[in-house]
Order: structure tokens, then C-alpha cells, then sequence
């Protein structure tokens, strides 16, 4: 069967689009099957189905097309752990029933949910493919023609049924190739035929090409969506039988031109072929069969298969294509985690020719992925360090694992093995973000480090899942939450009052389970020192005695006892009670109450009668205090004796002042302590004679005062009774109101002086009314004494409170009261009447002399000291002073007044472009000088920069990670802002600038401008010379955007050098436009192993440097002679037959001679030749004449000089 000729006119149309897009497909995982997505109907006569080669497998499972009305509904539910490419290509072919007509329309199909991971290409306009092909055939007659204007298709009707409101505008079109001069335009959705007929011919011809840009808008919307439509109207010739029949050596293709040949070119079924193959298959898998058809017989007809990757290099290295038979097979393992897209431009080429003919077509393959990938954990040990006490759902680290496998073999879910184990369920983890929180409130003292067993699944299936653990180190560092324990209740200690001074008397010892400052305690006494006689060593808790103990002053010492811990703020222990019991030694002697004891008595007393009472006094206690009394100094027969327990002196024997009229003699007081202590005091008594006189008091009354801290033995008072009998003695005694025998009277110079003999205490006894009798051994006489005791300074003041414990927050202002204390003092007036004062000066408080208000006068700060301890002293105003001290312990409270403080200005990070989601970029750390929540942290991207969602931060670690796939070509450098915030009320924040720099990998191939490029270069360059330079972009940086340049097709035989670093094309030979007046050359950009090609014309410029060729030639006319004029032609009877080899040359015609009497006219510009109107039959019938061609260009000045060329022709 004869091919027929075909003429091809490509057009290529940028239709935009309402917003709403019709070449992308968004479904969700909740979309129901049935949906409606999308309306390909072209109207009646059409019939509708998807192209399964073409589309990717999945999601072409996922849609379903109705034959007859082009509706395309949801076949199943979306599921993105099925959708191994996201997103995918799908293809729905329309096809008319009347003709060969064809519509291909092709859906970007998005799948959104859960999980799902979405790879966003960027594509520039020139590279991306049609969304609609448009085939339209014509068929005409041999030799007949398509006149200018004439419809070739109506491309809105042809339109899929979404695409129909695109409002085009008119674009011209040009012709591009071929023989052909005609162009089309655009005009109201038909394309026009301009500029000249579409013709067909029966004999072989070059197909015209066309190429055009057409551009609208969806409602007049600018901004809308685009869609590139591209329209190949086919020009069959045929005869009258054939019209109406397409023969199968023209039937449609997608893309590409074709021309007319007896070779005819091969032909793939396919512009495209997508296949999905596992990864991990044996080399020599078979991955598919690509057939290309080919209409020749014999050698034109046999075809051998090249397969050459695109974009990168290495895919050869990982695929073979059988060079007769097409198939596809693997020559190695693929691993879908190195490269998982592979894309090869396959060439079919017959055995023909000359020249040999060929077809391409592109082959993609994706690599589907299985899972032979384990999670691997960003750490093999995680270390982190807890407060205990920490809130429940306390966020403690997030423990990350990735996987190199997709995202349905890399759905990780984390799991706590030891989760039950040994106390570790305070802790839990989310299973689908590895944060570690708190379950229960840790306590230190139970338990001070965790160990956690982490377990990540990537929930594969393919084929099945795989694990992964790390090891999770928690220690839970101390809070000072636990007061100090004393060992004892209370300490009970019996001290010797002699015991020598700095001697230890007892340690104490308390406790505290928390941890390091937290757990060392100190002491203080705060109560109970009278006198200072004890000192505590605040470290270790020995108790020494520093002054002398006296059992008579002070027989017991109740000490209070403080534990205070180191903790911020401390904790206070104030019950520790120590019990020191005074132990009486036998360290005083008996002391007479007066010495030398007088006496009178009358010589006729009787036997018994009580003639002086002697006392002692001794100031210990017990046997060491029991006296006993003996007389010393007197002969055998001594007449007196003594009771050796209350000390009265009686008569033993009759008295005879005649015998003997005065008694010296000693008496001895001894105790019955070990060793026994003595005092002795001399005793007088004078024997009187016996009288008849009553002795007579010289007052009757006394009254007088004695101040009550008067000592032992102070003369009070000296009574007088005189006896008027000659030689009387008159002895005296109290009789009665000596309470408590405070007082004593001796008979002193003819007197009784009464002393002291005891303390006084204001307190039990205010006033004493002594009765006195004076005696001269016979009669006597009594007077009153009314002794009133005066208050003294014996007591000293006493504070309510041993101890105070207040809290102040740090925040108060100056002047504020922090508490008031006061003490009590039994005594009167100025002797209780109080002054506090502070011990030490502590520059921050201050006391009221008289209230014991004690108030701020300075600003505290609890980051300074968290505690202070005020010894208060309270002094009343007698004479002597006296006092008591007190220990206030104040707490500072702790006020959000400081903001957190990054430990950096700034942070620098880095991560590379292809970083998974959730790489660790960097972490911030900030530190905050408050206690409590007010100084914990967390950290915010809020109302900072998180590069707009490509960053996120862990709130407690600081940890800063990816969000999102990163591209630097987009992004370079982020300038993020992050807050650390406290929990104080109201919470402070700073924020700290940080700085990630995205560094670059190879994952942009280069780009040139256009896939075509068209370079202008002038004929007869000299060789060598740099006629253009072929230059590429690669957005990547450094050695990833590193280009070489290398020519790939075309350059056969070698005519042009490609400079391998610069692109600059410089001709090895002598470029002639008249032998050939453009090459077509394949360049290739190489930034390894990325690559893409271009296609370059390399068109020659016509210069001048051909002589215009004219020949010898004849012109012969007729000439009709009638009755009344010669009849010569008027119109033209020939043109000059010369020609330029020059294209762009413009020929001038001119006479060198011959014609000297103008009888031809000549048009310098056409060449064409006239009769002149001056013409007769007189003229010779033949005429000799020389004309001269010169040719010039259309000039760039200076323009050259014209070449001419002359010829001789003869006019008959």
C-alpha cells in the first residue's frame, strides 16, 4: 500500500483555568466511592476510558470513567499508605466515533490525610507536558489545497467539558520547518488558516510544522490556573476511494512531527510509559516491554532499542534495555531509599535509510517500597534530668526514631517495654510522637534514677514490621521537700554543776532525706539559754558548756533545739528539746546568819530554858544542804548545850553568875555533803543578876524598806530597849511575822540589830510585820516593825515566742512589716518597761525600740539569700538591765521578678535540605534565677518566627526541629525567633534569635532557558572562532551547582566544540549557507549525576559573497500587424533569468548597451522586460543587447560591495 503524503501542523495552547484547577485531583481519605471528581465529556459521539499504560498504578485503581458520559467518580476510598507515589499521573482517553479524532487529557492526582506525604516538584512552564493532546486529522485530495481562512479545528468543542469557559485569545502562528509558508491564528476557538494555502500534493514532500502560543483567561480572572493544551492537525492525502479512511502508518501520537517518507519513521504507542516495580528484586527482573511499530518491510521495518536515563546518570547503571526486542530488565538490586524515581528517554531506530528513522518515547519507573529499613533512634542512650515533684503530664523528652523506608513501612508508634517494671510506670509515652511524660509524681527518696527500655515499630507490611530500642537514662535530681528529723523526741542530760567549761554535754543529731545542700542541716539554739552557759556547734550538733553552771542559780536548762536544712528556701525542724538537769555538788559551806553571837541570860533560868538561837544557812541542796550544829571550845561541865539540828542554845545546868558570870565558847554548823563542808561562829553570853525592871522599847512602832534584791546578811534595822534596873541585859528575838525566817536578830551594843537571813521575792511577800521582844531574863517588852519590800529589777523580760518563723515576699515593698514581737517582764515600772534592739545588724530590717515591729528598710532579693535569721534582743530599763533573746527566722518568698536569660545572644544551626521531618536542627537553653515555677521553662515558637511552619520546637527540651521537607532553593537561610516562657503569674518570657542555614544537596538538575534554543550565527566565520555560548542555571550552590557541557546528537561530522566548563560552541569548520543553512545539535548540562538536555539550532546568517548567474539568453515576441497600427504586446514579454545563490540578496537589473534607443524598457528591480511604445515595424527584427545583475544584501552598515555579473542576450 502506497503511504500517503501528510502535511503536520503543531499547535501548542496555555489555556488558563477557573481557580478551582482541572488538571489537579485532591482527594481525601475521607471522601466517600462514588464522588464525582472531575467531567471529560466532549459531547455526544465520543467515547471515554482511562489509558492504564500511561497512568500510574496506583492511584489509577482508585477512579473509574463512564464510557458514554466522561463523569469520573471515586472508586474506593483513598488510602495514602497505598500510595507509593504522591502525587501520580492518571490519563483518560476520549475518542470519537465518526473519525480518528483523539483527546487526551491528563489528571495530577493528589491523595490528603493522615500521615500522608506529599513530594511538590517544581516545574517551570517550558517543562511541563500538555494536560490536554488534541489529534485532528484532515483529509484532502492530491494536489488540492486549504485556502487562507479556512477552520482547521474548532478547538473549544474539542475541549474536555471543565475546560470549556476558557475565554482565548487570538495568537499568530508561524511556521517552523518543512516547505510549507502557512501559519494559523486563533479567532473565537477556531483555528484560522493565514498567510497562505495548506496544500497537499501526491509527490514527496517535507510535512509543515506549525507551532503556536495561545493564552486566556477563565471569567476574565486573572491569576487563574493554567492548563497547556497541545493541537496536532494532520493533513492526509488520499484519493477519492481512501478519503475518509486514516491509514495505519499515520494514525494518531502525541507529540513529536512527522514527515512524509518512504522510510517511514518507527512509532511508539505512547509518548509515556509509567511502571512501579519493588525495590530489593534479583537483577535480570523484568520491569517491561516498550514495542514500537514501524510500517516499512525488511530493514526500514527492523528496529533496535537504546534506552538512555535522564536527570541521573546512575539509573544506567540500574537498567538494560534488549536492543531488538524492547524489554526492560534489571541490572542490579534497586533500593528505593538511594533513588526511588528512574526516568530514561527510550529511542526506537529502524535499519532503513538513508537516513535511518527513529522515535522516542519516555519510560518512568518508579520504585515501590518495602520495608527493609529498621527504625534508627537519634541516640542509642537518651540522658535527661528531672525535678521530682515534677506535675503530672510534665513533658520530659521526646525520643525520635526515622526510617528510610516510605511512609506506610515508616508509621513509627513507640512503646515503654519496662514500662511495669520496677517503679517505671511514673513514666508513659505517646505512641505516635516519642514525647516522654510524666504518669506519676516521682519521688527521689523512693527512687533516684530510672532506666526505660524504648521499643520503636514501623508498623511495616512488607514484609512485616521491624523494631528498634534505645536506652532511657532519668535521674530525678532533689527538692528540698523534707524537714530535718531529730533522732530523739527529747534529750535528757544530768551535768555535775562543776563541770569544767567547754566540756560536751550531748550531741544531737537530726536527719533530713533529701540530697546534697538540701540534706545538710544546722543548728541553733533559739530558746532556753539563760545566761549564755551553752553554745551548739552549728554543724555538727555537740552542744558544749561555756559558762560555769551554778546548781544554786539554775538547776535545770530546757534548750530549743533548731534543725535548718540548705535548701532554697530552707526547711526548719524547731522541736528538738534537750534537757539539761544540773547536778548539785557540795560546793558551799554553811554561813552563819551573824557572827559573833551575843547573849544575856539570867542566872536563875531553868534547866532547858532557850537561852540563843544560833543559825547557818547553806546553799546547796539535800544532804549537801542538811546542817548540824555543835558546840566547839568548851570544858567538861559546861553548863550550855545546843539542839545540833534547829541550833538553840539552853541551859543543860543550873546557872551561878557568882560562879561564873560570862561564856565564850564556838559553834560549829556542819553539812553532810561529800566532803563534808564546815563554819564555825563564836558565841558570847553574859549571866545577869536578877532584876525588877521591865525593858522599854524606845519606839513602839518601826516602819521602813528594803529593796528585795538586798543580799544575805544586810543590816535592816537597830531596835533600843532600855532597863532602867542596874547592870541589866536585855536580850531580843522575833516572836512572830517572820515569815519564811527571811529575817534575824542578834543583841548588838546594848541594841538588836535585825539582818537579812534569807532572799526576799517581792513576788510571795510585799510587807513583813516583825514583832520584837526585848527581854532582861524576866520580863520584856514588844514593838512592831513594818518591814515593806521594794520591787528590784528580778526578772527579766520573756518573749511570747522562743521562736518566729515568718515568710516575705521578695516583692514587698520598703517600709513593709514583716511581724511584730514582744516580750513580757513581771516586773513594775522601769524594770519592765521593754526596748528591742537587733543582735547584729542586718542592713535589710530594722526593729521598733518599742513596738518590735521590725520592717524592711531595704529591697530583698530571695536569689540573693532565700533566708535570714534576726537575733532580737528585749532589755528592760532597770538597774541592773536585764534581758531576753529571740530568733526570728524570715523566709523570702520568691516573686517572678526575673526573666528568663538564653545562655547565648544567638544561635547558629545547620541541616541539610533532604533532612527528614523531625531532624534535630539545634537546642536553646535559657535559665532563669527564680525558684519554683517561676523559674521553670518552656520554650515557644508563639509569637516569634517559626519560618513559617518548617520548624517546630519541643516546649521542654528546647530541642528544635524540622517540620517539613526543607528546600534550599527556596529557603536558604531561616531567621527563626523563639521564646523561653516561665510559669510565674504573670509568666516573663525572652526571646533569643536563631539563625539555620539549609545546606545544599544535588537535587536540581540544570536547567537551560528553553528546550529549544535557536542561535543566529553569520556563514564564513573563521574557524575557531566562539560563534555562541550554551549556558544553563543550576539553582543548587558550590560543586552541586557545578556545570559541564558536552554535545550529546547531532554533531556528525564534527562541526562544532562545546567547551566542557563555559558552553562556548565554537566551529571547527567553514560554515556556508549555500551548502547548509542550519544544524541541529543535542547539548547536554551535566551537574553529576543530575543532567538535561536541550535542543539547539544553530541557523546561518546569508552573507553576500555569491556572484548573482545569468546566462546567454533569447526573448522572442510576436507582433501582429492589422490595416491601421501595429499591433506589439503591451504587457511584459520576459524577465531576465538570473539568479543569486545569496538568498537574502536583492538583484538590480541594468542595460550595458544595445538598448541606446530605449526600445525595451527594463524594471530594475524585477527584471522584467517591456516593449517601449516607441516600437515599430522599421525596427530590425533582431536585437543584440548587454545586461548587467548586481546583487547587494539588505545591509547592516556598511553594507558590502555589490557583486554583478553581466550577459549578452538577443530580443527577437
Amino acid at each position: 500500500m502506497e503511504v500517503l503524503p501528510v502535511c503536520w501542523l503543531w499547535l501548542w495552547a496555555l489555556l488558563l483555568t477557573p481557580p478551582l484547577g482541572c488538571v489537579e485531583l485532591h482527594l481525601s481519605e475521607t471522601l466517600r466511592p462514588g464522588a464525582v471528581l472531575a467531567n471529560i465529556s466532549s459531547g455526544p459521539g465520543w467515547t471515554y476510558a482511562m489509558d492504564r499504560t500511561s497512568s500510574s498504578s496506583p492511584p489509577h485503581d482508585l477512579l473509574r470513567v463512564d464510557p458514554r458520559d466522561g463523569v469520573v467518580r471515586l472508586s474506593r476510598r483513598a488510602d495514602c499508605a497505598r500510595a507509593s507515589r504522591n502525587p501520580a499521573s492518571v490519563y483518560f482517553r476520549t475518542s470519537s466515533r465518526a473519525s480518528r479524532d483523539v483527546v487526551l487529557t491528563h489528571f495530577m492526582v493528589f491523595v490528603h490525610g493522615q500521615d500522608c506525604f506529599i513530594k511538590y516538584r517544581r516545574k517551570t512552564a517550558a517543562s511541563r507536558e500538555p494536560d490536554v493532546r488534541i489529534s485532528r486529522f484532515l483529509q484532502l485530495a492530491a494536489t488540492s489545497c486549504l485556502p487562507a481562512g479556512d477552520v482547521l479545528v474548532n478547538v473549544t468543542r474539542l475541549l474536555p467539558a471543565f475546560a470549556r469557559r476558557v475565554a482565548l485569545t487570538d495568537a499568530a502562528c508561524a511556521a517552523d520547518g518543512g516547505t510549507t509558508t502557512a501559519s494559523a491564528s486563533l479567532s473565537r476557538g477556531n483555528l484560522l488558516l493565514l498567510d497562505g494555502d495548506l496544500c497537499a500534493s501526491g509527490a514527496r514532500r517535507d510535512a509543515a510544522s506549525l507551532r503556536c502560543a495561545l493564552r486566556g483567561e477563565a471569567g476574565g480572572t486573572s491569576g487563574a490556573a493554567s492548563v497547556r493544551v497541545s493541537v496536532s492537525v494532520r493533513v492526509v492525502t488520499a484519493s477519492a476511494e481512501e478519503r475518509g479512511h486514516v491509514p495505519e502508518s499515520v494514525r494518531e501520537t502525541h507529540n513529536g512531527r512527522r514527515r512524509r517518507s518512504t522510510n517511514s519513521p518507527p512509532q511508539f504507542q505512547l509518548p509515556n510509559y509509567h511502571v512501579s516495580l519493588a525495590e530489593n528484586r534479583d537483577a535480570g527482573t523484568h520491569v517491561i516491554t516498550l514495542k514500537a511499530t514501524d510500517p516499512d518491510d525488511g530493514d526500514a521495518g527492523r528496529l533496535e532499542y537504546v534506552m538512555e536515563a535522564l536527570f541521573d546518570s546512575r539509573s544506567n547503571d540500574l537498567f538494560a534495555i534488549d536492543a531488538r526486542g524492547g524489554g526492560v530488565t534489571t541490572l542490579r538490586a534497586l533500593d528505593r531509599e538511594v533513588k526511588d524515581t528512574h526516568v530514561f528517554k527510550v529511542t526506537a531506530t529502524d535499519h532503513g535509510g538513508p537516513p535511518r528513522r527513529s522515535a522516542t518515547s519516555h519510560l518512568i519507573v518508579t520504585v515501590s517500597d518495602t520495608n527493609d529499613h529498621g527504625p534508627v533512634f537519634e541516640q542509642t542512650e537518651y540522658r535527661d534530668r528531672i525535678r521530682e515533684n515534677v506535675e503530672v503530664g510534665f513533658e520530659v523528652m521526646t525520643i525520635r526514631a526515622t526510617d528510610g523506608d516510605a511512609p506506610a513501612n515508616a508509621n513509627m508508634v513507640y512503646k515503654i517495654l519496662n514500662g511495669d517494671d520496677d517503679g517505671n510506670s511514673v513514666f508513659e509515652i505517646d505512641p505516635r510522637n516519642g514525647l516522654v511524660r510524666i504518669r506519676e509524681r516521682p519521688d527521689r527518696e523512693t527512687r533516684d534514677r530510672y532506666q526505660l527500655i524504648v521499643e520503636a515499630n514501623d508498623q511495616g507490611k512488607d514484609p512485616g514490621p521491624r523494631s528498634a530500642t534505645a536506652t532511657v537514662h532519668i535521674t530525678v535530681e532533689d527538692e528540698n521537700d523534707n524537714y530535718p528529723q531529730f533522732s530523739e523526741k527529747r534529750y535528757v542530760v544530768r551535768v555535775p554543776e562543776d563541770v569544767a567549761v567547754n566540756t560536751k554535754v550531748i550531741q544531737v543529731e537530726a536527719t533530713d532525706r533529701d540530697q546534697g545542700n538540701n540534706a545538710k542541716v544546722h543548728y541553733s539554739i533559739i530558746s532556753g539559754n539563760v545566761k549564755g552557759q551553752f553554745y551548739i556547734h552549728s554543724p555538727t550538733g555537740v552542744v558544749d558548756i561555756i559558762n560555769p553552771l551554778d546548781y544554786e542559780m539554775i538547776r535545770e536548762y530546757n534548750l530549743r533545739i533548731k534543725a535548718q536544712d540548705g535548701g532554697r528556701p530552707p526547711l526548719i525542724n524547731g522541736t528538738g528539746m534537750v534537757v539539761v538537769q544540773v547536778v548539785d555538788v557540795n560546793d558551799n559551806a554553811p554561813m552563819f546568819v551573824s557572827t559573833p553571837f551575843q547573849a544575856t541570860v539570867l542566872e536563875n533560868v531553868a534547866v532547858g530554858h532557850s537561852v540563843l538561837h544560833v543559825q547557818a544557812i547553806d546553799a546547796d541542796s539535800g544532804e549537801n544542804a542538811l546542817l548540824e550544829y555543835r558546840l566547839t571550845d568548851t570544858p567538861p561541865g559546861f553548863p550550855l548545850a545546843i539542839n545540833n539540828s534547829t541550833g538553840w542554845i539552853t541551859a543543860s545546868a543550873e546557872l551561878d553568875r557568882e560562879s561564873v558570870e560570862f561564856y565564850t565558847f564556838g559553834v560549829e554548823a556542819r553539812d553532810h555533803g561529800v566532803p563534808t563542808m564546815s563554819s564555825s561562829a563564836s558565841v558570847s553570853i553574859t549571866v545577869l543578876d536578877v532584876n525588877d525592871n521591865v525593858p522599854t522599847f524606845t519606839e513602839k512602832v518601826y516602819a521602813l524598806k528594803v529593796n528585795e534584791d538586798a543580799v544575805v546578811g544586810t543590816s535592816v534595822l537597830t531596835l533600843t530597849a532600855v532597863d532602867r534596873d542596874v547592870n541589866s541585859v536585855v536580850t531580843y528575838q522575833i516572836s512572830s511575822g517572820n515569815t519564811r525566817n527571811r529575817f534575824a536578830i542578834t543583841g548588838q551594843s546594848g541594841g538588836g540589830l535585825v539582818t537579812l537571813a534569807l532572799p526576799l521575792d517581792y513576788k510571795q511577800e510585799r510587807q513583813y510585820v516583825l514583832t520584837v521582844t526585848a527581854s532582861d531574863g524576866m520580863r520584856a517588852d514588844t514593838a512592831q516593825v513594818f518591814i515593806n519590800v521594794t520591787d528590784a529589777n528580778t526578772h527579766r523580760p520573756v518573749f511570747q515566742s522562743a521562736n518566729y518563723q515568718v515568710t516575705l515576699s521578695e516583692d514587698r515593698p520598703v517600709g513593709s512589716t514583716v511581724v511584730v514581737i514582744s516580750a513580757t517582764d513581771e516586773d513594775t515600772g522601769e524594770n519592765a518597761r521593754i526596748t528591742y534592739v537587733m543582735e547584729d545588724n542586718v542592713p535589710q530590717f530594722k526593729i521598733h525600740p518599742d513596738t518590735g515591729a521590725i520592717t524592711t528598710q531595704m529591697e530583698v532579693d530571695y536569689e540573693d539569700q532565700a533566708s535570714y535569721t534576726l537575733a532580737i534582743v528585749a532589755r528592760d530599763n532597770g538597774i541592773p538591765q536585764k534581758l531576753d533573746t529571740t530568733y526570728v527566722e524570715i523566709i523570702v518568698l520568691d516573686a517572678n521578678d526575673n526573666a528568663p536569660l538564653f545562655l547565648r545572644d544567638a544561635y547558629q544551626g545547620t541541616v541539610f535540605e533532604d533532612a527528614p521531618v523531625y531532624t534535630s536542627v539545634l537546642q536553646i537553653s535559657a535559665s532563669d534565677r527564680d525558684a519554683g515555677s517561676n523559674g521553670r521553662l518552656s520554650y515557644t515558637f508563639a509569637g516569634g518566627d517559626d519560618g513559617d511552619g518548617d520548624f517546630f520546637i519541643e516546649p521542654y527540651s528546647g530541642i528544635i526541629r524540622t517540620a517539613r521537607k526543607l528546600d534550599r532553593e527556596n529557603v536558604p537561610v531561616y531567621s527563626l525567633k523563639a521564646f523561653a516562657v516561665d510559669k510565674g503569674i504573670p509568666p516573663l518570657k525572652a526571646a533569643v534569635a536563631i539563625h539555620v542555614a539549609v545546606l545544599d544537596i544535588n537535587d536540581n538538575a540544570p536547567v537551560f532557558d528553553k528546550d529549544e534554543l535557536f542561535i543566529k550565527v553569520e556563514e564564513n566565520s573563521p574557524v575557531g572562532s566562539v560563534v555562541a555560548r550554551v549556558s544553563a542555571t543550576d539553582p543548587d550552590e558550590g560543586t552541586n551547582a557545578q556545570i559541564m557541557y558536552q554535545i550529546v546528537e547531532g554533531n556528525l561530522p564534527e562541526v562544532f566544540q562545546l567547551d566542557i566548563f563555559n558552553g562556548d560552541l565554537t566551529a571547527l569548520t567553514d560554515l556556508d549557507y549555500e551548502s547548509r543553512r542550519e544544524y541541529v545539535i543535542v547539548v547536554q548540562a551535566t551537574s553529576a549525576p543530575l543532567v538535561s538536555r536541550a535542543t539547539v539550532h544553530i541557523q546561518l546568517v546569508d552573507v553576500n559573497d555569491n556572484m548573482p548567474v545569468l546566462q546567454n539568453f533569447e526573448i522572442i515576441f510576436n507582433n501582429y500587424i492589422t490595416n491601421k497600427s501595429n499591433s506589439f504586446p503591451s504587457g511584459v514579454i520576459g524577465a531576465v533569468p538570473a539568479r543569486d545563490p545569496d538568498v537574502d540578496d536583492k538583484l538590480r537589473y541594468t542595460f550595458e548597451s544595445g538598448n541606446e534607443l530605449n526600445l525595451l524598457v527594463l524594471n530594475e528591480d524585477t527584471g522584467e522586460l517591456k516593449l517601449s511604445k516607441d516600437l515599430d515595424n522599421d525596427r530590425p527584427l533582431e536585437a543584440p543587447m548587454t545586461i548587467s545583475v548586481s546583487g547587494r544584501t539588505t545591509p547592516i552598515p556598511p553594507p558590502p560591495p555589490p557583486l554583478s555579473s553581466s550577459e549578452r542576450f538577443t530580443c527577437q
